[in-house]
């Protein structure tokens, strides 16, 4: 059964993250608010608990496009490759924001993802997320919880979440209601940034 864990997102408790940094640090599964869609995460450095994210996902981990949601751009040399000027000022003019930006992948990806040339870096502009981020010391890996239902392509009540994922995960945290449009994906690896995916950042950015 899954704790329903409130957590507001002017001022996360730090009683609170903490509860739900040690559930991750010990392998647990949690589904989050973002500033767009509640997502699905779990310690990047949890190798069991990635599986497991990537069996509920339906995919093989190594083949698995998941995003990596960091507190600040300091995090990104820890796992991307030495950039331009030009793609960190995009970076920079942009985060937090609702992005998710490809970036070129360096050597200390772990292990599982070490074939992968490219990796998804998130900084929502949410105080929670980036609270747990914080106090892991490490990115939390993420994937969006997608809804089966024809009509609504993501749940934004952490209630009806609860319901839906109690047996498979140990934590919702519930941050209020999300939104329902999915971040924007913005290739920056490629000659001229390539948008993958419009969705609630604007993509006059480029």
């Amino acid at each position: 059964m899954a704790e329903l864990i409130r957590i507001y997102e002017e001022n996360p408790n730090p009683r609170e993250i903490k509860r739900v940094v040690e559930a991750l640090k010990d392998g647990a599964l949690i589904i989050y608010p973002t500033d767009t869609v509640y997502g699905l995460g779990c310690d990047i450095t949890n190798n069991a608990a990635l599986e497991r994210i990537a069996q509920l996902r339906g995919v093989k981990l190594e083949k698995a496009n998941f995003s990596f949601i960091c507190e600040n751009l300091s995090n990104l040399s820890d796992y991307v490759r030495q950039i331009d000027n030009r793609t960190f000022k995009i970076l920079k003019r942009n985060l937090p924001g609702p992005y998710t930006f490809i970036l070129p992948g360096n050597s200390n990806l772990p292990a599982v993802f070490r074939k992968k040339k490219t990796v998804g870096i998130r900084i929502p502009d949410n105080n929670i997320c980036r609270a747990l981020v914080s106090g892991l010391g490490n990115p939390i890996v993420s994937t969006s919880i997608r809804d089966d239902d024809e009509v609504l392509e993501y749940t934004t009540d952490p209630e009806l979440i609860l319901e839906k994922w109690d047996n498979l995960v140990e934590i919702v945290i519930d941050g209020g209601y999300g939104d329902n449009i999915p971040s924007t994906v913005i290739d920056l690896t490629t000659t001229e940034p390539e948008v993958i995916r419009e969705g609630k950042g604007s993509i006059e950015i480029l």
